[in-house]
Parts: structure tokens; sequence; C-alpha cells
């Protein structure tokens, strides 16, 4: 996980109570700039897909291999830039009158379609 340092909750005591016993398996890198860290991890071969409304469904997409999505903040947002810097933009099917997601909930359900993809047990 890549957090930036500006503006994004460092990985504090309450987050780590909010996460349930998860973050003490999870790698955590703050870095000061992300777009940097997107591009450094596109130069490492790394597929980088925003995590943002209205494109591609990322049930519909390859997530197998290297890959990183992007959350961005609540209500703001991915920045257009970084945006920009991603391979693509993925969204989550939305059915009903709701149309987004809190950065928490739509972060772990594109990790779950990305494990998904790497099990091959993908359903549409």
């Amino acid at each position: 996980m890549v957090i930036g340092k500006n503006r994004q909750v460092p990985v504090n005591d309450t987050v780590i109570k909010v996460a349930a016993g998860a973050a003490e398996y999870v790698k955590v890198a703050r870095v000061t700039n992300v777009n940097d860290a997107v591009r450094e991890l596109k130069r490492r071969g790394v597929w980088v897909y925003a995590l943002d409304m209205g494109e591609t469904d990322i049930y519909k997409t390859d997530l197998s291999g290297a890959v990183a999505l992007v959350v961005g903040a609540e209500g703001n947002g991915i920045s257009r830039l970084t945006r920009e810097l991603c391979d693509g933009v993925v969204s989550l099917p939305m059915r009903g009158k709701i149309n987004s997601l809190n950065a928490g909930v739509a972060a772990a359900l594109g990790i779950y379609a990305k494990l998904q993809c790497e099990r091959g047990s993908r359903t549409e």
C-alpha cells in the first residue's frame, strides 16, 4: 500500500484498530509524491489503474500479473494528472441509486476483484 505523505491519513492507532489485524500483514510505504510512485511502479513493469467512476468495468479488465490500483480521496477523487499517468481507468459496477462508495470500501472491492482474477474464479 502506497500512501502519500500530504493530505492522507497516516497509519496510526485508529487505522490499525479499524483494520482488525490486517494492518499487520500489509506493507505500507509513505511517499512524498504519489505521481512519482506511479511512474516508478510503471517503470518496474506494474500496470497501474485508476479506480474511478464511469470507465471500464473492473470485472472485464485483465488484472492478472503485477497490478496497482489507485484510489482517490473521498469527495475529490483522483487528481487529473494521476489519472492521466495510469494505464487505464476501471470502475466498480454500481446498481440502483448508489453511484459511489467510500475510498476504503472501493479499495477493498478492487483488491477483491484482483484476487478473483488471480484465482481465475471471476464471475460477471
